[in-house]
């Protein structure tokens, strides 16, 4: 019976006898691992078309020193680059009458009259509450309590003036809809009652004083409380489903934004290499990230070097775009500001830092996916290198056509004004498309789609590489 087969013999014949005790030595092999070929997979060998030992046998210190070296380039880039405490030339937009910074300060609508335009003192502060004749004029005067700033806690009133102020009679005026007479104009706000606010403070020299008074004006809506609400729905929502990862990941965004805030902008306005500060940035942000998100591990390890080999390809990419394509930036009003007032800023290298810190969070997300997806399928049984990435790769491409429509709509849906605008303007398609405008959203999503279907085989890879096989646990 089988069960008496590894019983030992008494005296090891050498197999002169022709009885059926030479079927013994079929089951010696069970404790002598090597011969087995079925095994070969869990000793790193090329048995049963696995990827080869010699690749994997340096996987981890390979990898352990590509990300050195990129922590050490990080470092290294962000001593040189890191922000002075100068102060900066203010945009027109945003200073004062003095040239100073912008005074803003909270207000609150409490109450809005129809009257004549030339009877609303606008923007002068009152203690006592303004008395506005009620004529059914074609402005709306709105009266605002000041709740900050030097006149707290007074009055001040705004005339905003609706469609029916137009004249109608020139020959560039427009036609009203009909209901659309009482609407404010263009460009002015929509206020109600209880509204919260924010009012720009220009000082203006009074004739019968001695000393400036403030002028207000409409500035913006008060948004905090709304933004407060979002944000904490949107911090519960990925907590309570991602647990204690998800908590992470949103410590891992505020520190991501304190690095843009506080180390990437100022360094750019101190006249630094663009493309360098945006190239540390990113990398800095990619290893607090990840790391804080998911954990020290090797999955990570694999992704975030398959997402640091890509933000470089992107990088490369996004330069040959822009010279080939010849953009200059110059299309945004914002930018020219920016050229107008930091005269040293390479607007060429402000584009190439906005394609690359725009690829970030699909590249993140790609790649972290590609990483686990190669460590979950290597740990099925009987599971080998090889198999493992070729299950990933087939995942990754339905990833690949996935995101690609994400990007390109979130760039399409970005530049839905411009596409309007053109549309409105009557142009042919292909002026359309060739304008710089839609040309640099063009190039932003061609370049991101690129980097990322090459993340995908390359991190796949570098994960393959990083498996034992079977379900083991890594070394």
């Amino acid at each position: 019976m089988s069960h008496r087969l590894p019983d030992p013999e008494p005296t090891p014949e050498p197999a002169t006898k022709p009885r059926p005790r030479r079927q013994a030595p079929a089951a010696r092999p069970d404790p002598e691992p090597s011969p087995a070929p079925g095994d070969g997979h869990n000793h790193g060998h090329s048995h049963g078309g696995d990827i080869p030992g010699v690749l994997t046998r340096y996987a981890k210190p390979a990898v352990i020193v590509v990300l050195a070296i990129a922590a050490l380039f990080v470092t290294v880039g962000a001593i040189m680059t890191w922000p002075s405490d100068d102060d900066h030339p203010i945009p027109l937009q945003f200073q004062s009458s003095d040239g100073g910074p912008l005074q803003i300060y909270d207000a609150t609508v409490v109450s809005q009259t129809r009257a004549d335009c030339s009877v609303v003192d606008s923007g002068k502060p009152t203690a006592e509450y303004p008395m506005i004749p009620t004529t059914g004029g074609p402005c709306i005067a709105a009266v605002l309590h000041l709740d900050s700033g030097p006149n707290s806690g007074q009055y001040t009133a705004l005339s905003i003036p609706t469609n029916a102020a137009q004249s109608g009679s020139g020959p560039d005026s427009q036609s009203i809809d009909a209901g659309a007479p009482n609407d404010p104009q263009p460009g002015q706000p929509s206020l109600s009652v209880d509204d919260e606010i924010r009012v720009s403070a220009m000082p203006s020299h009074s004739i019968d004083a001695d000393d400036d008074t403030l002028t207000y004006a409409f500035y913006d809506y008060t948004r905090g409380t709304p933004l407060i609400f979002w944000a904490v729905a949107f911090v519960l929502a990925v907590v309570v489903v991602a647990t204690w990862r998800g908590l992470r990941a949103i410590i891992g965004l505020a520190v991501a934004f304190a690095i843009l805030g506080f180390f990437t902008l100022p360094s750019i306005l101190d006249g630094h290499d663009v493309v360098v500060v945006a190239i540390v940035s990113a990398a800095a942000i990619l290893f607090v990230v990840l790391y804080l998100a998911h954990g020290v591990t090797l999955r990570t390890s694999a992704a975030l070097v398959g997402t640091l080999a890509s933000l470089v390809v992107a990088g490369l990419l996004s330069s040959a775009a822009i010279s080939s394509l010849e953009l200059t930036g110059l299309s945004a009003d914002s930018t020219k500001s920016l050229q107008l007032y930091q005269g040293t800023l390479s607007l060429n290298g402000l584009l190439l830092a906005g394609f690359v810190i725009g690829t970030l969070g699909v590249l993140n997300d790609v790649t972290i996916t590609q990483a686990s997806a190669t460590f979950e399928l290597a740990a099925m049984p009987g599971q080998t290198r090889l198999g493992a990435f070729r299950a990933a790769m087939r995942v990754g491409r339905d990833h690949i056509a996935s995101t690609v429509y994400t990007l390109v709509f979130a760039y399409a849906g970005s530049a839905l004004p411009l596409l309007l605008l053109f549309s409105v303007a009557a142009q042919p398609a292909s002026s359309l498309l060739t304008s710089e405008e839609v040309a640099i959203e063009l190039a932003r999503a061609f370049v991101g789609g690129i980097a990322l279907a090459l993340s995908v085989p390359l991190t796949t890879a570098v994960a393959a590489a990083l498996v034992v096989p079977g379900g083991k646990t890594p070394a």
